[in-house]
């Protein structure tokens, strides 16, 4: 089991940038593939990116790609969302989760998940 906390959510102005973290305890997330998610208002949650055990492979939404980077620290057991050139249309609740089973853009392989953090962007 692995419990997941996100920081650094907040509103920003379009074209901006945030930083999201997610730091794991328990069992530590070094075992697992990471995978953030975001879920607007009236819309179905919606994959953003993931990196593999190891941080060699990351994959991304083509919504979010060349903006986005997702990174890990498995020394401290972080991961993060460094997110670059904001748009209004990123605003959203933003999810990190845990898969012991490997990379996936699906929400359904991720067991464990933190409870949100909320990103605005403005026009």
């Amino acid at each position: 089991q692995v419990q997941l906390v996100e920081s650094g959510g907040g509103l920003v102005q379009a074209g901006g940038s945030l930083r999201l973290s997610c730091a794991a305890s328990g069992r530590t997330s070094s075992g697992y593939s990471m995978g953030w998610f975001r879920q607007a208002p009236g819309k179905e949650q919606e994959f953003v990116a993931c990196i593999s055990e190891s941080g060699g492979r990351a994959f991304y939404a083509d919504s979010v790609k060349g903006r986005f980077t997702i990174s890990r620290e498995n020394a401290d057991n972080t991961v993060y969302l460094q997110m670059n050139s904001l748009k209004p249309d990123d605003t959203a609740v933003y999810y990190c989760a845990a898969n012991p089973w490997g990379t996936s853009s699906s929400p359904g392989a991720y067991p464990y998940w933190g409870q949100g953090t909320q990103v605005t962007v403005s026009s």
